[in-house]
């Protein structure tokens, strides 16, 4: 289940506890008026503001170039229900998926076989068999490995985890290795060998590791996934340290640092990353809210580093969840919320990227890396 995934859920528990309070207290004693009405007592998560503003609201329903779309998960489950998500990509123009996954073994020849009647729109990307990391002679398994999943199909690696406890498989609580271990130098240049991009998402967003405290800008989201309590974690700066150390050791290999590498909030610093590592990417994904109230900034960013970024979601397959994407990259648009999508009540607002750099960052950029694999 991802972030917003999470969040949705419990906040529907939430609100299903808090009316069972409610319908129990009614019969004691009839309340003034309700928590959810009463500033006195409404709870930031239960935020729900409105835009007052009468200014115009674009709908894009397709996309205005070609989408590949560079990071998804395998959200649909039967054939049923990624027929329906083909249908969906028609409709909003996206041309192919990434199907990013962490699996190895049966469960990666599943879904490679599950996805296979539509090769032409999703390619499936496998994971690395972490087992005994933590012990001697880790790495042939591990090479042996990706090289059967690359020779049943899989196109790219990834997307691998690391937010600030290493990397490990399934439930293990040994501790894990960081993307720049030496142990896994091995298996960083059989993917460039093999010609297989990695999909790396270090840390999480710097809310996360702040205080849970009123001076946390994002306080609403953060909570949930707070890092800020957990002894020993490599912190932000330290995960993107370790990133490009990872880069820059393995110049052959290509990394696209996932959600641009958690550094929404210090633009500036992810681009002189990108400029120092010319095999480093970046993914858009599931950031859109976390840049979109800064959008002359992130704009510039965008122009400047066109070349480097390309497009993801990592929100599902509905119709609305992309177009809230193409408002964002597209329209000008000012002062709108998605906070259902995004669970943050943050107005958003559009960048009105160029047609050269929507080319770029829909499809173009994408269409090169996998040109290699």
């Amino acid at each position: 289940m991802d972030r917003r995934s999470f969040l949705k859920y419990t906040q529907f528990a939430a609100l299903a506890a808090s009316a069972n309070k409610l319908s129990a207290a009614a019969t004691e004693k009839p309340a003034s008026h309700s928590p959810a009405s009463s500033p006195e007592s409404l709870l930031l998560k239960d935020y729900r503001p409105l835009s007052l503003y009468k200014i115009p609201v674009t709908k894009i329903l397709r996309a205005k170039f070609p989408i590949i779309d560079m990071h998804s998960h395998p959200y649909a489950k039967t054939g049923a229900e990624i027929d329906a998500w083909v249908r969906t990509m028609d409709e909003v123009g996206v041309e192919k998926t990434i199907v990013l996954t962490m699996a190895t073994g049966a469960e990666f020849d599943s879904i490679f076989k599950k996805y296979s009647p539509h090769s032409d729109r999703f390619t499936i990307w496998c994971g690395f068999d972490f087992s005994g990391h933590d012990k001697p002679g880790f790495g042939p398994a591990a090479l042996k490995e990706l090289e059967r999943c690359h020779d049943a199909g899989a196109r790219g690696v990834g997307e691998i985890h690391d937010k600030g406890k290493g990397l490990r498989s399934g439930k293990s609580n040994a501790p894990g290795m960081h993307p720049d271990d030496p142990r896994m130098d091995a298996l960083w240049e059989k993917c460039a060998e093999l010609g297989m991009p990695v999909s790396l998402h270090v840390a999480d967003p710097i809310w996360m590791y702040q205080k849970m405290d009123r001076h946390n800008d994002g306080l609403m989201n953060a909570y949930y996934w707070r890092l800020d309590n957990q002894p020993g974690i490599v912190g932000l700066s330290g995960m993107v340290d370790i990133l490009e150390r990872t880069a820059a050791r393995h110049r052959n290999t290509t990394f696209i640092a996932c959600h641009l590498a958690d550094l929404d909030y210090d633009l500036a610093r992810l681009g002189e990353v990108l400029e120092r590592n010319p095999n480093l990417y970046a993914d858009i994904s599931a950031r859109y809210a976390e840049t979109a109230p800064i959008p002359r900034f992130a704009a510039q960013f965008y122009e400047k580093h066109a070349s480097r970024l390309v497009y993801g979601t990592d929100m599902g397959f509905d119709a609305a969840m992309y177009r809230t994407t193409f408002r964002i990259l597209e329209s000008l648009d000012e002062h709108f919320y998605e906070i259902e999508q995004f669970s943050y009540h943050w107005p958003l607002n559009g960048f009105g990227l160029s047609d050269t750099i929507l080319k770029q960052v829909y499809h173009d950029n994408a269409a090169k890396l996998l040109q290699r694999s």
